[in-house]
């Protein structure tokens, strides 16, 4: 759905910083990364450190990270995801919709159950 990201998070309970690759979706310049198995552990840690290093190509950037209530989510999946990732031109709206289908069918069926499930956080460069 975006680049490739490493993200690093600093883990709730070790304080150790874990790195792990995430996809992160820009649109309209705001960036957000998604929960797609779920609350897993990076999502814990995330929700407790609040903030990450990501790096795309060479470049690192602090970020402070919002997670989305569940309204906002489902409105984020309906509104903004979903739109961005079946409409742009024919070849990506059939990879885009492929993807979601593969891993996250529930985004495009029930955006409303899948903010249930799947966490949404939104990074804001920190000094921002």
């Amino acid at each position: 759905m975006g680049p490739n990201a490493l993200v690093t998070i600093r883990g709730r309970t070790s304080g150790v910083p874990r790195t792990m690759p995430l996809a992160v979706v820009e649109i309209d310049g705001h960036r957000w990364i998604i929960g797609a198995y779920g609350d897993v552990q990076w999502t814990r840690n995330l929700r407790a450190a609040g903030e990450a290093t990501i790096r795309i190509g060479s470049h690192d950037e602090q970020v402070r990270a919002r997670e989305l209530t569940h309204d906002e989510a489902a409105t984020w999946f309906r509104e903004q995801l979903v739109p961005y990732a079946t409409g742009q031109g024919a070849i990506w709206r059939r990879v885009g919709q492929r993807i979601l289908k593969s891993f996250a069918p529930d985004i495009l069926d029930d955006p409303n159950g899948a903010a249930t499930r799947r966490p949404v956080f939104e990074l804001v460069p920190i000094g921002c």
